[in-house]
């Protein structure tokens, strides 16, 4: 049996996944590195795990970045901001920084985030199977 950080943590690990393929085309959300980019990419969050939990699981809030970005300068904020206003919009942003929602993901909803999220990833990799045969006729 599965504790409730269990099943966060799995959860976590495959919505990332998710974000990472749907940002797959865009550079580094904080930085100017190209998707092109030889790197380790990483999914990071605006507003942080620790400080915004409610918002972990939130697609707003979660982004492509490198590697350097995300571990080497804890999300790299000050490029983040205002790539993240050119690409959700300032409302959207202001309301990711003003958000204080107090919500706790209880294992049915994070049973249904790697579910749904699982299939996602499922569609977009063999998307991406079907676009790599067809270049490659």
């Amino acid at each position: 049996m599965l504790f409730r950080a269990e099943h966060a943590k799995e959860a976590q690990t495959v919505i990332n996944r998710y974000v990472r393929l749907r940002d797959a085309h865009l550079g580094c959300i904080s930085c100017d590195k190209p998707a092109s980019w030889g790197g380790q990419w990483h999914c990071s969050h605006f507003r942080s795990v620790g400080a915004a939990a409610h918002l972990r699981f939130n697609l707003l809030n979660m982004n492509k970045s490198c590697s350097a970005c995300n571990n080497f300068l804890s999300g790299n904020i000050a490029g983040y901001r205002p790539k993240l206003i050119e690409k959700i919009g300032q409302a959207r942003v202001d309301w990711l920084e003003c958000n204080q929602d107090i919500v706790r993901h209880d294992i049915p909803y994070l049973k249904r985030i790697k579910a749904v999220f699982t299939k996602k990833v499922r569609r977009i990799e063999q998307r991406n199977e079907v676009s790599q045969a067809w270049a490659a006729m």
